[in-house]
Protein backbone atom coordinates (compact mmCIF):
# COMPACT_ATOMS: atom_id res chain seq x y z
CA UNK A 1 0.00 0.00 0.00
CA UNK A 2 1.64 3.21 -0.66
CA UNK A 3 1.94 5.86 2.25
CA UNK A 4 0.30 9.18 1.59
CA UNK A 5 2.30 12.32 1.70
CA UNK A 6 1.17 14.68 5.18
CA UNK A 7 -0.44 17.42 3.78
CA UNK A 8 0.59 20.88 4.59
CA UNK A 9 -1.21 23.18 6.91
CA UNK A 10 -2.22 26.01 5.72
CA UNK A 11 0.22 28.57 7.11
CA UNK A 12 3.10 26.31 6.53
CA UNK A 13 5.94 28.31 5.13
CA UNK A 14 8.68 27.50 2.75
CA UNK A 15 10.98 25.99 4.44
CA UNK A 16 8.41 23.38 6.21
CA UNK A 17 7.55 22.91 2.99
CA UNK A 18 11.15 21.91 1.91
CA UNK A 19 11.73 19.83 5.12
CA UNK A 20 8.53 17.91 4.09
CA UNK A 21 10.04 17.48 0.95
CA UNK A 22 13.29 16.45 1.84
CA UNK A 23 11.35 13.86 4.46
CA UNK A 24 9.60 12.23 1.50
CA UNK A 25 12.14 11.49 -0.77
CA UNK A 26 12.68 8.06 -0.99
CA UNK A 27 15.59 5.90 -2.95
CA UNK A 28 14.64 4.72 -6.09
CA UNK A 29 16.62 1.94 -8.15
CA UNK A 30 16.45 3.78 -11.51
CA UNK A 31 17.48 7.32 -10.04
CA UNK A 32 19.21 6.83 -7.15
CA UNK A 33 22.20 9.15 -7.58
CA UNK A 34 19.51 12.02 -8.60
CA UNK A 35 17.63 11.10 -5.63
CA UNK A 36 20.61 11.19 -2.79
CA UNK A 37 21.95 14.73 -4.62
CA UNK A 38 18.25 16.31 -4.19
CA UNK A 39 18.08 15.04 -0.58
CA UNK A 40 21.88 16.13 0.12
CA UNK A 41 21.03 19.83 -1.60
CA UNK A 42 17.24 20.29 0.33
CA UNK A 43 18.77 19.15 3.33
CA UNK A 44 21.33 22.09 3.45
CA UNK A 45 21.63 24.49 6.53
CA UNK A 46 22.08 27.40 4.16
CA UNK A 47 19.29 26.56 2.10
CA UNK A 48 17.21 26.59 4.94
CA UNK A 49 18.53 29.62 6.37
CA UNK A 50 17.40 31.71 3.23
CA UNK A 51 13.86 29.69 3.42
CA UNK A 52 12.86 31.26 6.60
CA UNK A 53 14.70 34.75 5.52
CA UNK A 54 12.40 34.68 2.65
CA UNK A 55 9.14 33.79 4.93
CA UNK A 56 10.27 36.37 7.31
CA UNK A 57 10.49 39.07 4.75
CA UNK A 58 6.86 38.14 2.72
CA UNK A 59 5.40 38.39 6.27
CA UNK A 60 6.89 41.82 6.67
CA UNK A 61 5.06 42.89 2.93
CA UNK A 62 1.89 40.95 4.65
CA UNK A 63 1.86 42.91 7.96
CA UNK A 64 4.18 45.94 7.64
CA UNK A 65 3.62 48.65 10.38
CA UNK A 66 2.24 52.17 8.67
CA UNK A 67 2.78 55.12 10.29
CA UNK A 68 0.12 56.74 12.33
CA UNK A 69 1.21 60.24 11.18
CA UNK A 70 4.09 61.47 8.31
CA UNK A 71 4.89 64.71 10.31
CA UNK A 72 5.39 63.73 14.26
CA UNK A 73 7.84 66.44 15.01
CA UNK A 74 5.48 69.07 13.26
CA UNK A 75 2.72 67.77 16.09
CA UNK A 76 5.27 68.19 18.80
CA UNK A 77 6.02 71.65 17.90
CA UNK A 78 2.45 72.17 17.66
CA UNK A 79 1.89 70.87 21.26
CA UNK A 80 5.17 72.93 22.90
CA UNK A 81 3.70 76.20 21.27
CA UNK A 82 0.71 75.14 22.90
CA UNK A 83 1.83 74.71 26.27
CA UNK A 84 4.11 77.98 26.28
CA UNK A 85 0.61 80.22 25.48
CA UNK A 86 -0.26 79.79 28.66
CA UNK A 87 0.58 78.54 32.52
CA UNK A 88 1.54 75.58 32.97
CA UNK A 89 1.20 72.66 35.94
CA UNK A 90 4.21 70.46 36.92
CA UNK A 91 3.13 67.44 34.59
CA UNK A 92 2.62 69.94 31.40
CA UNK A 93 6.62 71.27 32.17
CA UNK A 94 8.05 68.01 32.21
CA UNK A 95 6.13 67.15 29.01
CA UNK A 96 7.38 70.48 27.01
CA UNK A 97 11.07 69.53 28.64
CA UNK A 98 10.65 66.07 26.89
CA UNK A 99 9.55 67.41 23.62
CA UNK A 100 12.14 70.11 23.52
CA UNK A 101 14.74 68.09 23.94
CA UNK A 102 17.58 67.21 21.66
CA UNK A 103 17.17 63.56 21.71
CA UNK A 104 13.60 63.14 21.29
CA UNK A 105 13.63 65.95 18.62
CA UNK A 106 15.93 63.48 16.55
CA UNK A 107 13.73 60.59 16.86
CA UNK A 108 10.58 62.32 15.71
CA UNK A 109 12.94 63.67 12.81
CA UNK A 110 14.00 59.81 12.06
CA UNK A 111 10.46 58.98 12.17
CA UNK A 112 9.27 61.58 9.70
CA UNK A 113 11.77 60.11 7.47
CA UNK A 114 11.04 56.87 7.60
CA UNK A 115 7.18 57.35 7.33
CA UNK A 116 7.40 59.80 4.21
CA UNK A 117 10.03 57.38 3.01
CA UNK A 118 12.97 60.11 2.20
CA UNK A 119 15.55 57.95 2.03
CA UNK A 120 15.50 56.48 -1.00
CA UNK A 121 18.02 58.37 -3.53
CA UNK A 122 15.68 59.78 -6.14
CA UNK A 123 17.46 59.71 -9.56
CA UNK A 124 16.74 63.00 -12.24
CA UNK A 125 15.32 62.26 -15.13
CA UNK A 126 17.59 61.52 -18.25
CA UNK A 127 17.55 64.39 -20.63
CA UNK A 128 15.30 64.25 -23.74
CA UNK A 129 17.81 64.68 -26.29
CA UNK A 130 21.47 63.97 -26.66
CA UNK A 131 23.59 66.42 -29.36
CA UNK A 132 26.38 64.67 -29.82
CA UNK A 133 29.03 64.08 -33.01
CA UNK A 134 29.26 60.54 -32.09
CA UNK A 135 27.02 57.73 -32.87
CA UNK A 136 24.28 56.67 -30.09
CA UNK A 137 25.65 53.35 -29.25
CA UNK A 138 29.14 55.01 -28.39
CA UNK A 139 27.79 56.98 -25.61
CA UNK A 140 27.36 55.54 -22.03
CA UNK A 141 25.25 57.46 -19.54
CA UNK A 142 26.31 56.46 -15.60
CA UNK A 143 24.56 57.69 -12.90
CA UNK A 144 26.16 57.62 -9.54
CA UNK A 145 24.52 58.17 -5.93
CA UNK A 146 27.53 59.36 -3.71
CA UNK A 147 27.94 60.86 -0.31
CA UNK A 148 30.52 63.21 0.95
CA UNK A 149 33.50 60.56 -0.26
CA UNK A 150 35.39 61.67 -3.22
CA UNK A 151 34.23 59.54 -6.38
CA UNK A 152 37.15 57.79 -6.34
CA UNK A 153 38.61 58.55 -10.12
CA UNK A 154 41.41 60.47 -11.15
CA UNK A 155 41.83 61.69 -14.65
CA UNK A 156 44.32 63.36 -16.89
CA UNK A 157 44.42 65.30 -19.85
CA UNK A 158 45.71 63.40 -23.54
CA UNK A 159 48.28 65.11 -25.17
CA UNK A 160 47.74 64.62 -28.69
CA UNK A 161 43.41 64.23 -28.54
CA UNK A 162 43.51 66.98 -25.57
CA UNK A 163 40.39 64.19 -24.31
CA UNK A 164 39.83 64.09 -20.60
CA UNK A 165 40.91 60.31 -19.93
CA UNK A 166 40.08 58.64 -16.53
CA UNK A 167 43.33 57.82 -15.14
CA UNK A 168 42.84 55.59 -12.26
CA UNK A 169 40.30 54.17 -10.12
CA UNK A 170 40.63 53.92 -6.45
CA UNK A 171 40.21 50.46 -5.11
CA UNK A 172 36.84 50.28 -2.69
CA UNK A 173 35.77 54.64 -4.06
CA UNK A 174 32.11 54.88 -5.01
CA UNK A 175 33.65 54.51 -8.96
CA UNK A 176 35.14 51.41 -8.36
CA UNK A 177 31.98 49.79 -6.15
CA UNK A 178 29.90 51.09 -9.33
CA UNK A 179 31.60 48.66 -11.91
CA UNK A 180 30.55 51.12 -14.28
CA UNK A 181 33.52 53.80 -14.60
CA UNK A 182 36.47 52.51 -16.02
CA UNK A 183 40.42 53.25 -16.81
CA UNK A 184 40.76 54.56 -20.10
CA UNK A 185 37.02 56.06 -20.53
CA UNK A 186 36.61 59.14 -22.05
CA UNK A 187 34.79 62.17 -20.07
CA UNK A 188 32.45 64.26 -22.15
CA UNK A 189 29.86 66.21 -19.30
CA UNK A 190 29.16 66.15 -15.91
CA UNK A 191 25.81 66.54 -14.44
CA UNK A 192 25.23 68.06 -18.11
CA UNK A 193 27.94 70.35 -17.89
CA UNK A 194 30.72 69.61 -20.62
CA UNK A 195 34.45 69.30 -19.34
CA UNK A 196 35.99 69.41 -23.09
CA UNK A 197 37.29 72.65 -22.34
CA UNK A 198 38.28 72.22 -18.62
CA UNK A 199 41.10 72.01 -16.68
CA UNK A 200 41.81 68.97 -14.93
CA UNK A 201 41.62 70.59 -12.14
CA UNK A 202 38.94 72.28 -12.61
CA UNK A 203 36.84 69.03 -13.47
CA UNK A 204 38.05 67.26 -10.25
CA UNK A 205 37.10 70.17 -8.22
CA UNK A 206 33.29 69.83 -9.95
CA UNK A 207 33.00 66.10 -9.02
CA UNK A 208 34.12 66.64 -5.35
CA UNK A 209 31.41 69.27 -5.12
CA UNK A 210 29.08 67.38 -6.82
CA UNK A 211 26.56 65.52 -3.74
CA UNK A 212 24.01 62.84 -4.10
CA UNK A 213 23.42 62.18 -8.07
CA UNK A 214 25.90 62.72 -10.52
CA UNK A 215 25.92 62.14 -14.29
CA UNK A 216 28.65 61.52 -16.46
CA UNK A 217 28.40 61.26 -20.22
CA UNK A 218 31.04 59.00 -21.01
CA UNK A 219 32.52 57.22 -24.37
CA UNK A 220 33.65 54.14 -23.12
CA UNK A 221 37.31 52.82 -23.84
CA UNK A 222 37.61 50.60 -26.45
CA UNK A 223 39.20 48.12 -24.66
CA UNK A 224 38.20 47.84 -20.54
CA UNK A 225 40.83 46.81 -18.62
CA UNK A 226 40.19 43.69 -16.22
CA UNK A 227 39.16 44.54 -12.28
CA UNK A 228 42.58 44.05 -10.90
CA UNK A 229 43.14 41.56 -8.09
CA UNK A 230 43.70 42.76 -4.63
CA UNK A 231 47.23 42.82 -3.53
CA UNK A 232 48.59 41.11 -0.89
CA UNK A 233 51.60 43.29 -0.37
CA UNK A 234 52.55 44.91 2.90
CA UNK A 235 54.71 47.95 3.22
CA UNK A 236 55.72 49.32 6.64
CA UNK A 237 56.00 53.14 6.13
CA UNK A 238 59.48 54.73 7.02
CA UNK A 239 58.46 58.30 6.70
CA UNK A 240 55.58 60.78 7.31
CA UNK A 241 53.06 61.69 4.37
CA UNK A 242 50.55 64.43 4.46
CA UNK A 243 48.72 64.73 0.80
CA UNK A 244 47.81 68.16 1.38
CA UNK A 245 51.55 69.26 1.58
CA UNK A 246 52.23 67.53 -1.84
CA UNK A 247 52.00 69.61 -4.70
CA UNK A 248 53.13 66.14 -6.90
CA UNK A 249 49.90 64.55 -6.22
CA UNK A 250 47.60 64.28 -9.02
CA UNK A 251 44.72 64.60 -6.29
CA UNK A 252 45.14 65.64 -3.40
CA UNK A 253 41.66 64.76 -1.81
CA UNK A 254 42.53 60.89 -3.05
CA UNK A 255 45.96 60.68 -0.97
CA UNK A 256 46.17 58.36 1.66
CA UNK A 257 48.13 60.16 4.88
CA UNK A 258 50.15 58.11 6.99
CA UNK A 259 52.91 58.30 9.92
CA UNK A 260 56.08 56.33 10.06
CA UNK A 261 55.56 52.81 11.10
CA UNK A 262 52.08 52.42 9.82
CA UNK A 263 51.65 49.16 7.76
CA UNK A 264 49.96 49.99 3.98
CA UNK A 265 48.47 47.33 2.07
CA UNK A 266 49.52 48.60 -1.41
CA UNK A 267 46.13 47.31 -3.61
CA UNK A 268 47.70 48.36 -7.16
CA UNK A 269 51.36 49.24 -8.18
CA UNK A 270 50.41 49.40 -12.09
CA UNK A 271 51.02 53.55 -11.70
CA UNK A 272 54.91 53.30 -11.53
CA UNK A 273 54.48 56.58 -9.81
CA UNK A 274 51.62 56.67 -7.96
CA UNK A 275 50.46 53.32 -5.71
CA UNK A 276 47.11 52.49 -4.10
CA UNK A 277 46.74 51.81 -1.20
CA UNK A 278 44.97 50.97 2.40
CA UNK A 279 46.48 51.69 6.04
CA UNK A 280 45.80 48.14 7.88
CA UNK A 281 43.65 48.56 10.92
CA UNK A 282 41.40 51.21 8.61
CA UNK A 283 37.82 51.04 8.78
CA UNK A 284 38.05 52.59 5.46
CA UNK A 285 37.21 50.16 2.16
CA UNK A 286 38.59 53.18 -0.23
CA UNK A 287 42.23 53.05 -1.22
CA UNK A 288 44.43 56.31 -1.29
CA UNK A 289 47.22 57.40 -3.31
CA UNK A 290 50.77 57.19 -2.07
CA UNK A 291 54.03 58.26 -3.79
CA UNK A 292 55.83 55.06 -4.99
CA UNK A 293 58.86 53.57 -3.71
CA UNK A 294 60.62 54.81 -6.96
CA UNK A 295 58.89 58.19 -7.40
CA UNK A 296 59.67 59.08 -3.33
CA UNK A 297 63.62 57.86 -3.89
CA UNK A 298 64.16 60.10 -6.80
CA UNK A 299 62.57 63.19 -5.26
CA UNK A 300 64.59 62.94 -2.31
CA UNK A 301 67.52 62.24 -4.54
CA UNK A 302 66.71 65.71 -6.02
CA UNK A 303 66.08 67.49 -3.25
CA UNK A 304 69.37 66.41 -1.56
CA UNK A 305 71.06 67.67 -5.04
CA UNK A 306 68.76 70.91 -5.28
CA UNK A 307 70.11 71.26 -1.83
CA UNK A 308 66.05 71.76 -0.48
CA UNK A 309 66.39 68.87 1.63
CA UNK A 310 66.55 69.31 5.56
CA UNK A 311 69.55 67.39 6.94
CA UNK A 312 68.21 64.79 9.56
CA UNK A 313 71.71 64.39 10.83
CA UNK A 314 73.51 66.99 13.31
CA UNK A 315 76.80 68.11 13.24
CA UNK A 316 77.36 67.12 16.61
CA UNK A 317 78.18 63.97 17.50
CA UNK A 318 74.92 61.94 18.80
CA UNK A 319 75.11 61.27 22.68
CA UNK A 320 73.20 57.81 23.88
CA UNK A 321 72.71 56.31 26.81
CA UNK A 322 75.89 55.63 29.11
CA UNK A 323 75.85 52.50 30.80
CA UNK A 324 79.42 52.95 32.59
CA UNK A 325 79.94 55.35 34.76
CA UNK A 326 82.71 54.22 37.21
CA UNK A 327 86.39 54.28 36.70
CA UNK A 328 86.59 50.81 35.44
CA UNK A 329 83.88 49.15 33.05
CA UNK A 330 83.62 46.24 35.12
CA UNK A 331 80.92 45.50 37.59
CA UNK A 332 80.47 42.04 39.13
CA UNK A 333 77.25 40.55 38.16
CA UNK A 334 75.38 40.91 41.42
CA UNK A 335 71.33 41.94 41.52
CA UNK A 336 69.80 42.63 44.48
CA UNK A 337 72.11 40.25 46.12
CA UNK A 338 71.64 37.48 43.59
CA UNK A 339 74.27 36.60 40.72
CA UNK A 340 73.66 36.19 37.50
CA UNK A 341 76.47 35.08 34.84
CA UNK A 342 77.19 37.46 32.58
CA UNK A 343 75.50 40.60 34.36
CA UNK A 344 77.62 43.94 34.49
CA UNK A 345 77.27 47.32 33.17
CA UNK A 346 77.54 48.09 29.88
CA UNK A 347 80.12 49.53 28.36
CA UNK A 348 80.52 52.32 25.86
CA UNK A 349 83.78 52.92 24.89
CA UNK A 350 85.64 54.80 21.70
CA UNK A 351 84.29 52.29 19.14
CA UNK A 352 86.87 51.63 16.41
CA UNK A 353 85.08 51.87 13.13
CA UNK A 354 85.44 48.54 11.07
CA UNK A 355 85.27 49.98 7.52
CA UNK A 356 87.76 53.15 8.21
CA UNK A 357 87.30 56.20 9.32
CA UNK A 358 84.12 57.33 10.90
CA UNK A 359 83.42 60.04 8.76
CA UNK A 360 83.29 57.89 6.01
CA UNK A 361 81.03 55.48 8.03
CA UNK A 362 78.81 58.55 9.12
CA UNK A 363 78.09 59.69 5.21
CA UNK A 364 77.26 55.61 4.35
CA UNK A 365 74.95 55.86 7.23
CA UNK A 366 73.58 58.78 6.30
CA UNK A 367 72.83 58.12 2.68
CA UNK A 368 71.09 54.88 3.75
CA UNK A 369 69.36 56.60 6.44
CA UNK A 370 67.12 59.33 3.89
CA UNK A 371 66.66 57.03 1.00
CA UNK A 372 64.64 54.86 3.44
CA UNK A 373 60.88 55.10 2.14
CA UNK A 374 59.35 51.68 2.75
CA UNK A 375 60.19 48.01 3.82
CA UNK A 376 57.58 45.32 2.84
CA UNK A 377 56.63 43.22 5.94
CA UNK A 378 54.80 40.47 6.65
CA UNK A 379 53.07 38.85 9.71
CA UNK A 380 55.30 36.52 12.03
CA UNK A 381 54.97 34.77 14.75
CA UNK A 382 57.13 32.51 17.16
CA UNK A 383 56.91 28.72 16.58
CA UNK A 384 57.15 26.37 19.46
CA UNK A 385 60.82 24.82 19.59
CA UNK A 386 61.66 28.16 17.80
CA UNK A 387 64.81 30.05 18.92
CA UNK A 388 64.10 33.07 20.39
CA UNK A 389 63.62 36.86 19.16
CA UNK A 390 66.41 38.86 20.03
CA UNK A 391 65.84 42.22 21.86
CA UNK A 392 67.58 45.11 20.99
CA UNK A 393 67.68 48.39 23.65
CA UNK A 394 68.53 51.41 22.83
CA UNK A 395 68.65 54.32 24.50
CA UNK A 396 68.67 58.39 24.57
CA UNK A 397 71.00 59.93 27.49
CA UNK A 398 69.57 59.17 30.73
CA UNK A 399 67.82 56.42 29.90
CA UNK A 400 69.55 54.00 32.28
CA UNK A 401 68.71 50.75 29.72
CA UNK A 402 71.33 48.59 31.57
CA UNK A 403 69.60 49.28 34.56
CA UNK A 404 66.21 47.78 33.43
CA UNK A 405 68.00 45.06 31.67
CA UNK A 406 69.16 43.99 34.85
CA UNK A 407 66.20 44.17 36.38
CA UNK A 408 64.12 42.11 34.15
CA UNK A 409 66.65 39.33 33.70
CA UNK A 410 67.40 39.22 37.73
CA UNK A 411 63.92 38.36 38.03
CA UNK A 412 63.73 35.46 35.51
CA UNK A 413 67.37 34.38 35.01
CA UNK A 414 65.87 30.94 33.49
CA UNK A 415 64.05 32.78 30.99
CA UNK A 416 65.96 35.62 29.82
CA UNK A 417 70.04 36.30 29.69
CA UNK A 418 72.56 38.66 28.44
CA UNK A 419 75.53 38.17 25.44
CA UNK A 420 78.74 37.46 27.85
CA UNK A 421 80.69 40.02 25.73
CA UNK A 422 85.04 39.39 24.71
CA UNK A 423 87.92 41.41 26.65
CA UNK A 424 91.86 41.66 26.32
CA UNK A 425 92.00 42.31 30.24
CA UNK A 426 93.52 39.35 32.45
CA UNK A 427 91.54 37.61 34.06
CA UNK A 428 90.65 38.00 37.56
CA UNK A 429 91.03 35.77 40.39
CA UNK A 430 87.54 35.24 40.84
CA UNK A 431 86.29 35.16 37.63
CA UNK A 432 85.72 32.05 35.21
CA UNK A 433 86.17 31.69 31.40
CA UNK A 434 82.62 32.23 29.59
CA UNK A 435 80.99 33.97 32.66
CA UNK A 436 81.93 37.20 33.62
CA UNK A 437 84.15 37.79 29.74
CA UNK A 438 85.51 35.24 27.43
CA UNK A 439 88.70 36.13 27.75
CA UNK A 440 90.88 36.23 24.70
CA UNK A 441 94.48 37.47 23.58
CA UNK A 442 94.56 40.68 21.53
CA UNK A 443 95.81 38.99 18.20
CA UNK A 444 92.23 36.72 18.58
CA UNK A 445 89.99 39.97 19.38
CA UNK A 446 92.10 41.98 16.42
CA UNK A 447 91.35 39.33 14.32
CA UNK A 448 87.31 38.32 15.16
CA UNK A 449 86.84 42.03 14.84
CA UNK A 450 88.38 42.15 11.26
CA UNK A 451 86.19 38.98 10.47
CA UNK A 452 83.43 41.21 11.78
CA UNK A 453 83.01 38.93 14.06
CA UNK A 454 81.51 41.43 17.06
CA UNK A 455 78.50 44.13 16.70
CA UNK A 456 80.16 46.21 18.74
CA UNK A 457 83.62 46.70 20.37
CA UNK A 458 86.44 49.36 21.01
CA UNK A 459 88.97 50.47 24.04
CA UNK A 460 88.74 51.32 27.45
CA UNK A 461 92.07 51.60 29.64
CA UNK A 462 94.39 49.98 26.93
CA UNK A 463 91.88 47.24 26.88
CA UNK A 464 89.99 45.86 24.07
CA UNK A 465 86.13 44.76 25.00
CA UNK A 466 83.42 43.56 22.33
CA UNK A 467 79.77 41.71 22.09
CA UNK A 468 79.69 38.93 19.72
CA UNK A 469 77.59 37.87 17.30
CA UNK A 470 78.28 34.51 18.56
CA UNK A 471 77.92 34.98 22.46
CA UNK A 472 73.89 35.97 20.73
CA UNK A 473 73.98 32.60 19.50
CA UNK A 474 75.01 30.68 23.07
CA UNK A 475 72.20 32.57 24.43
CA UNK A 476 69.58 31.90 22.21
CA UNK A 477 71.40 28.25 21.75
CA UNK A 478 69.72 28.18 25.50
CA UNK A 479 66.33 28.54 24.52
CA UNK A 480 66.65 32.21 26.58
CA UNK A 481 65.79 35.75 25.30
CA UNK A 482 68.66 37.19 24.83
CA UNK A 483 68.59 41.32 25.80
CA UNK A 484 71.46 43.69 24.40
CA UNK A 485 71.88 47.51 24.78
CA UNK A 486 73.50 48.59 21.95
CA UNK A 487 74.71 51.83 20.09
CA UNK A 488 72.43 52.38 17.45
CA UNK A 489 74.80 52.10 14.99
CA UNK A 490 75.07 48.31 15.49
CA UNK A 491 71.40 48.05 14.68
CA UNK A 492 72.48 47.24 10.76
CA UNK A 493 74.06 44.09 11.33
CA UNK A 494 71.54 42.83 13.39
CA UNK A 495 68.88 43.41 11.15
CA UNK A 496 69.14 39.70 9.99
CA UNK A 497 66.58 36.62 9.61
CA UNK A 498 68.49 34.87 12.02
CA UNK A 499 67.96 37.19 14.93
CA UNK A 500 64.84 39.26 13.87
CA UNK A 501 65.71 41.41 16.33
CA UNK A 502 62.42 43.41 18.23
CA UNK A 503 64.16 46.82 18.65
CA UNK A 504 63.42 49.12 21.98
CA UNK A 505 63.43 52.79 22.33
CA UNK A 506 63.76 53.60 25.50
CA UNK A 507 64.00 57.66 26.30
CA UNK A 508 63.14 59.19 29.67
CA UNK A 509 60.52 61.60 29.99
CA UNK A 510 61.64 65.06 29.92
CA UNK A 511 59.93 67.57 31.57
CA UNK A 512 59.17 70.47 29.07
CA UNK A 513 59.32 73.34 32.20
CA UNK A 514 62.94 73.61 34.02
CA UNK A 515 62.34 71.55 37.53
CA UNK A 516 64.69 70.05 39.67
CA UNK A 517 65.03 66.27 40.98
CA UNK A 518 66.75 64.18 42.80
CA UNK A 519 69.43 61.44 40.83
CA UNK A 520 66.92 59.14 41.90
CA UNK A 521 64.14 60.24 40.28
CA UNK A 522 65.14 62.10 37.77
CA UNK A 523 65.39 60.51 33.89
CA UNK A 524 69.09 61.51 34.27
CA UNK A 525 71.45 62.49 37.11
CA UNK A 526 73.05 65.55 36.65
CA UNK A 527 76.37 67.30 38.71
CA UNK A 528 76.01 66.96 42.35
CA UNK A 529 72.63 64.37 41.65
CA UNK A 530 70.73 67.20 39.94
CA UNK A 531 70.05 68.00 36.59
CA UNK A 532 69.90 71.63 34.92
CA UNK A 533 68.07 73.20 31.86
CA UNK A 534 71.34 72.47 29.94
CA UNK A 535 70.85 68.57 31.11
CA UNK A 536 67.13 68.60 30.19
CA UNK A 537 68.10 69.77 26.56
CA UNK A 538 70.90 67.93 25.89
CA UNK A 539 68.35 64.80 26.98
CA UNK A 540 65.95 66.36 24.05
CA UNK A 541 68.55 66.86 21.65
CA UNK A 542 69.79 63.09 21.99
CA UNK A 543 66.42 61.61 21.74
CA UNK A 544 65.60 63.79 18.65
CA UNK A 545 68.88 62.58 16.84
CA UNK A 546 67.83 58.96 17.44
CA UNK A 547 64.60 59.10 16.41
CA UNK A 548 65.54 60.91 13.44
CA UNK A 549 68.55 58.69 12.27
CA UNK A 550 67.12 55.32 13.39
CA UNK A 551 63.71 56.16 14.15
CA UNK A 552 62.37 53.21 10.86
CA UNK A 553 64.55 50.86 12.47
CA UNK A 554 62.51 51.23 15.84
CA UNK A 555 59.66 48.34 16.45
CA UNK A 556 58.57 50.15 19.82
CA UNK A 557 58.92 53.56 22.12
CA UNK A 558 59.50 53.14 25.79
CA UNK A 559 58.82 56.78 27.96
CA UNK A 560 60.90 56.00 30.99
CA UNK A 561 58.59 57.74 34.08
CA UNK A 562 60.30 55.73 36.56
CA UNK A 563 62.11 52.45 36.83
CA UNK A 564 59.04 50.22 38.26
CA UNK A 565 56.79 51.22 35.26
CA UNK A 566 59.52 50.78 33.07
CA UNK A 567 60.60 47.32 34.08
CA UNK A 568 56.92 46.54 34.26
CA UNK A 569 56.20 47.81 30.17
CA UNK A 570 59.41 46.31 29.00
CA UNK A 571 58.37 42.89 30.72
CA UNK A 572 54.98 43.00 29.19
CA UNK A 573 56.19 43.77 25.68
CA UNK A 574 59.04 40.55 26.49
CA UNK A 575 55.99 38.41 27.56
CA UNK A 576 53.84 39.21 23.77
CA UNK A 577 56.80 38.62 21.82
CA UNK A 578 56.48 34.81 22.59
CA UNK A 579 53.00 34.79 21.80
CA UNK A 580 51.10 37.29 19.55
CA UNK A 581 51.81 38.05 15.85
CA UNK A 582 54.31 41.04 14.83
CA UNK A 583 55.12 42.48 11.55
CA UNK A 584 58.84 41.99 10.17
CA UNK A 585 60.64 42.50 6.78
CA UNK A 586 59.03 39.84 4.41
CA UNK A 587 63.02 38.50 3.73
CA UNK A 588 63.27 37.19 7.80
CA UNK A 589 60.53 34.29 6.82
CA UNK A 590 60.78 33.93 3.41
CA UNK A 591 62.87 29.99 2.52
Amino acid sequence: MKEAMPVLSAGAGLHETLALLTSQLRPDANHKEDMVFLKDVFSERSLSYLMKIHEKLRQYERHSPTPVLHSASTLAEDVAEELQSGPMSVEEKELLHLLTSPHLKAVLSVHDTVAQKNFDPVLPPLPDDFEDELDEDSVKIVRLVKNKEPLGATIRRDESTGAVIVARIMKGGAADRSGLVHVGDELREVNGSSVMHKRPDEISQLLSQSQGSITLKIIPAIKEEDKLKESKVYMRALFDYTPLEDKATPCQEAGLPFKRGDVLQVVSQDDQTWWQAKRVGDCSLRAGLVPSKQFQERRIAYRIKMGTLQNSKSPKKTVYDQGCDKEDCDCEGYFNGQYIAGLRRSFRLSRKDRRGSSGDANASDQNDTEFLTYEEVTRYQQRPNERPRLVVLIGSLGARINELKQKVIAENPHRYAVAVPHTTRPKKSHEKEGVEYHFVTKQAFDADAQNNKFIEYGEYKENLYGTSIEAIRSVQAKNKMCLVDVQPEALKALRTAEFKPYVIFVTPRIPESRRRRSAGTSPGGGEHGRITEEDLQEMRLSAQQIDQQYGPFVDRVLIKEDTASACAELRSILERLERETFWVPISWVKT
